[in-house]
């Protein structure tokens, strides 16, 4: 069997190590395309460095910045590849322009298509993300879902067929990995309170200065509490100073690696984010979490007391165990249904 994976964004670079360490495993042949949708190597390549996986197998250089221009771009090339590779199925993660380029693709060439992180569903369709995986998921032949509420989703769009909940691999990647968590290089003197991770990175966040600054005037609030350490990309530093916000007591450090951020979040007590992954993996790490966006696609975090919405009343639920997110064995049951349906 021959799979063609494509990634393109730290997130998918992270499951993507997974998925060929258990592909090397049992022998499937992985072909693995870059789409350069992310072009820094600390938040692409450096993560098969840091991770010891054997590296993306073909990488593309793309001219294209805007949403159309890339996508258009990605269809054209990815066509290309999947025509001169000849895979059998064509496998994809979460909901970025990759995610979207690739599945367009290979469903106009008639090749099968796994999606991992299928189903999920935040109702905000100004987010690109969200036009992107549900498009993919309406063109995909297996549908590897994360949660229960996932494959709700789906059947509620008419989507049975393919569909499997197999939990979630990005806990697969903390159990892999966790013997290489590092504490970030550049996070220096620390103060005596309890820390917290701040991230923000969403276009509608950071470009709107109206926005972005009634975040970190909300993050501030914490400081009494909490040392709040935020690793921000040098677009993201050079908005702030643009926009001359104030951080004040926010620590501001260097971009860091994904074992860095792991480290990190082992030592963390709160998680403040815009960000959809790191909602999950502050759960996986037992810490709580503000979401500095007023949906998730992750309910099941709030559901069961890890998580809130910036702007939802605070309440103080019982922490629970999310036993749907697996027990970190996703990877090894989306290879199980695919070896046997394509066999």
């Amino acid at each position: 069997m021959k799979i063609l994976s494509i990634i393109g964004a730290r997130p998918q670079f992270v499951k993507s190590a997974v998925f060929r360490k258990r592909c090397a495993d049992v022998g499937i042949d992985e072909v693995l395309l870059h789409t350069g949708q992310h072009y820094d190597h600390l938040m692409s390549l450096g993560i098969f460095d840091e991770l010891d996986v054997k590296a993306p197998d073909i990488s593309y250089t793309l001219s294209a910045r805007s949403h159309g221009g890339m996508t258009g771009e990605l269809i054209t090339k990815i066509e290309q590849t999947i025509i001169d590779i000849k895979p059998d199925l064509v496998n994809l993660y979460g909901d970025t322009n990759t995610t979207l380029a690739g599945a367009l693709a290979a469903a106009k060439l008639h090749v099968p298509i796994s999606h991992i992180e299928a189903g999920l569903r935040s109702f905000n369709k100004r987010m690109p993300e969200e036009v992107n995986r549900i498009i993919a998921d309406h063109v995909s032949t297996y549908l590897f879902c994360p949660t229960l509420q996932s494959v709700k989703h789906l059947q509620n769009e008419n989507i049975t067929q393919g569909v499997f909940h197999v939990g979630d691999i990005m806990f697969d990647a903390i159990k892999m990995f966790k013997a290489k968590f590092k504490t970030p290089k550049g996070i220096g003197a620390l103060s005596d309170n309890k820390i917290a991770l701040l991230t923000v990175h969403r276009a509608e966040n950071v470009t709107n200065c109206e926005v972005m600054n009634e975040i970190v005037e909300y993050c501030k609030k914490y400081s009494a509490e909490y040392q709040i350490i935020f690793p921000a990309h040098p677009n993201t530093r050079k908005i702030l100073e643009q926009f001359s916000i104030d951080l004040g007591p926010i620590k501001l450090i260097e971009p860091i690696s994904y074992l860095e951020m792991q480290g990190l979040l082992s030592m963390t007590n709160l998680v403040l984010t815009d960000s959809g992954g790191l909602q999950k993996e502050a759960y996986f790490h037992g810490c709580e979490c503000v979401t500095l966006r007023d949906e998730t696609e992750w309910v099941e975090t709030i559901e069961y007391g890890w998580n809130r919405l910036w702007k939802a009343p605070v309440s103080r639920s019982k922490l629970n165990n999310i036993s749907e997110y697996g027990n970190g064995n996703a990877c090894d049951e989306i290879i199980t249904r695919l070896t046997s349906g394509l066999t």
